[in-house]
């Protein structure tokens, strides 16, 4: 382990876990196993989470377990299972100026989580959900499931027929909705903490420690088709600063301690940071604790129940009424989008979308601009998709195993209704907080987003007084 750690590479499995036949058991659980085998498993396949390109992870069938476990490999269980539903919520710490903060000084960005966490979890207690809690190297991890075969998991999948991934799961694209709620009922009950609170990774301006730091609501795999998903094992080890290269370009190799996944059992997170990094720690935790994903099916009728009255459920109505415009009318429809009428910043976007369009911050500043010169948010997300789906962009396989209309649905759906349900009040929407967020560029001739989000505020002021419709499937 001191090699490890004086290196900064996590090298080699630690022999005591790997043997350890309570460890692997409770990694069994996890995989929703019933015994002491691989038989009877609800877990479709295991993923080397720590792969260099975590957008095209490495997959294995369940037999390849034992093998990932004794190489010392980072690894996550399908979010796809053959029986239940499972039902992720991920809290990370995220610094865009220092990517190894969470690493070089974990104490601190867990401290910035602990409302974000103690949100959720009051949440979740009023829904009467009692979710697996996992630590992660960066964060924590709330895990329940409810039966596949059940009424809930059959009202879920016709919520919006709309709402297709890819995939061909109904049930994993429209629980995105549902995860967009508990998102939203965490940004309002933290409203006043230290850092922002965001869902997805945006960029954000300075804060009072000079970075531009927040803490994540990462809802982003409900972006994505339930196969290309998954979610940390525990008893497994965290990578991600070594494989992804931050412990390098960030020259912190020495700095950085590996560590563990593990569940939040009976110790607070300070307790859990010290656990995660002692081999005896971690296997006395496994004979005291359970690791499997715990059926939440009554609880999460309530949360659905819930929030089938929200206003985010009549913004999502509205925003499934309309359609894409189809491949073939492109381009007469968002090919002739007159870029010259859109601030430099977003024209810089839409005639670079890779990149820039992948960026939540990205996505963000383009479904600003548009709603406020009155599109319906649907076509935006048909505009959106036009870019992803054009070769002419260069994005080779970057979508292979991906939905880019579905990605594009759900960040559009995502930023669209915190402005209609008034989570977000547009603050940073002005050229200076651009800049500082890193999306205003030099070159770009001057403009004033002020006047769009005056805009955007008086709109929808106007359709609370019912002065104004929201925009119709025509308007793009």
């Amino acid at each position: 382990m001191e090699e490890d750690v004086a290196t900064g590479a996590a090298r080699g499995a630690i022999p005591e876990l790997v043997g350890d036949e309570i460890v692997r058991r409770r990694i069994l659980e996890f995989l929703g196993c019933s015994g002491a085998s691989l038989a009877g498993a609800t877990a479709v396949h295991i993923v080397r989470t720590d792969s260099e390109n975590p957008s095209q992870p490495d997959r294995f069938g369940l037999d390849s377990l034992d093998d990932l476990l004794a190489e010392g490999a980072g690894l996550s269980r399908s979010l796809y299972d053959t029986r239940s539903v499972l039902v992720h919520l991920d809290i990370e710490y995220v610094n865009h100026d220092d990517p190894a903060a969470a690493f070089t000084d974990p104490w601190r960005a867990f401290r910035l989580q602990e409302p974000v966490v103690a949100a959720v979890e009051e949440l979740l207690a009023d829904w009467r959900i009692r979710p697996l809690h996992l630590v992660t190297g960066q964060g924590h991890h709330f895990v329940w499931r409810f039966p596949r075969e059940s009424e809930l998991a059959r009202r879920i999948g016709h919520l919006e027929p709309a709402a297709d991934n890819g995939g061909g799961d109904p049930i994993f694209a429209n629980l995105g909705l549902l995860a967009e709620h508990i998102g939203h009922r965490v940004l309002e009950a933290t409203r006043s903490v230290e850092v922002p609170v965001e869902i997805t990774a945006v960029q954000v301006p300075p804060g009072a420690a000079g970075g531009r730091e927040l803490v994540s609501v990462d809802l982003s795999e409900y972006g994505d088709p339930l196969e290309a998903r998954g979610i940390r094992i525990p008893f497994t080890r965290y990578l991600k600063p070594w494989s992804s290269g931050i412990a390098r370009r960030c020259g912190v190799e020495g700095q950085i301690r590996p560590c563990h996944c593990i569940p939040l059992h009976e110790m607070d997170v300070a307790q859990a940071l010290k656990v995660r990094q002692d081999a005896a720690d971690i296997a006395a935790l496994a004979r005291r604790c359970v690791a499997e994903i715990p059926d939440e099916a009554a609880g999460t009728a309530r949360l659905f129940e819930e929030y089938l009255e929200s206003p985010l459920r009549a913004f999502h109505r509205r925003f499934y009424e309309c359609t894409h415009d189809p491949p073939e009318d492109w381009p007469a429809t968002y090919g002739r989008t007159p870029l010259e009428d859109l601030p430099g910043c977003v024209r810089r976007i839409l005639r670079g979308p890779n990149e820039l369009l992948l960026k939540p911050s990205g996505m963000r500043m383009v479904t600003r601009v548009l709603l406020a010169k009155g599109w319906h948010p649907r076509h935006i997300a048909g505009l959106v998709r036009s870019k992803f789906e054009d070769p002419a962009y260069g994005w080779g396989g970057h979508w292979h195993g991906y939905n880019p209309g579905f990605r594009a649905d759900f960040y559009v759906r995502l930023f669209a209704g915190q402005i209609e349900v008034g989570l977000d009040e547009l603050g940073d929407f002005s050229c200076p907080e651009q800049s500082a967020e890193g999306f205003c560029w030099p070159d770009a001739p001057p403009c004033d987003l002020v006047p769009l989000r005056d805009a955007l505020l008086r709109s929808r002021r106007q359709r609370r007084q019912g002065k104004t419709s929201p925009p119709n499937c025509s308007e793009t």
